[in-house]
């Protein structure tokens, strides 16, 4: 009986340890790395010390396409802020071209990277609904979730909590827009 609790305590503990690694992996995205559409490297390291609004989207995305011209105008209003908008295309790799003439015919002046997948989506998000938008703190931690099509104040509150030194109620981690 005895070494029966043993092992149910020792399993106890392993799953919550495989949890809080598979949950901390998640939740911060510092070794996030994929392409930008010239085919370089870009890596979310590169924004260490920043705010990162990441979004994710597809050329196929019928409220992908209502979403990023207001994802442009909000990086405008946070330019002079240490905050970066990025839009992560999981469009399959030979979508690339399609992925290339809708930023160019768009106009999007918001860096775009290239090679993200619905399973990292799922991954980083919980959820494998596009839009997605993560914004992410200074340190690389995911600190929102928004599944669906971001509303402007889902973005601006999470962003402004954390410019403001993470000062009042913390957001929602998670919010639903579908």
């Amino acid at each position: 009986m005895e070494s029966t609790r043993r092992r149910l305590l020792a399993l106890s503990v392993l799953a919550v340890l495989l949890l809080t690694n598979c949950s901390a992996f998640a939740r911060n995205v510092r070794k996030l790395s994929l392409r930008d559409l010239e085919g370089d490297k870009v890596r979310m390291s590169d924004y260490q010390g920043r705010i990162v609004v990441l979004n994710f989207w597809a050329t196929w995305c019928g409220p992908c396409k209502e979403e990023l011209p207001r994802l442009g105008i909000m990086a405008q209003d946070y330019a002079s802020k240490n905050v970066a908008f990025v839009l992560a295309s999981i469009d399959e790799q030979k979508n690339l071209p399609a992925v290339h003439d809708y930023v160019t015919q768009q106009k999007i002046a918001l860096p775009v990277w290239v090679g993200a997948t619905v399973d990292l989506l799922e991954q980083l998000s919980g959820i494998n609904v596009v839009p997605a938008t993560l914004i992410i703190d200074e340190k690389g931690e995911i600190v929102r979730a928004i599944n669906g099509e971001a509303r402007e104040e889902d973005v601006k509150e999470a962003v402004d909590w954390l410019l403001n030194g993470k000062n009042g109620q913390a957001p929602t981690e998670r919010v639903k827009r579908y």
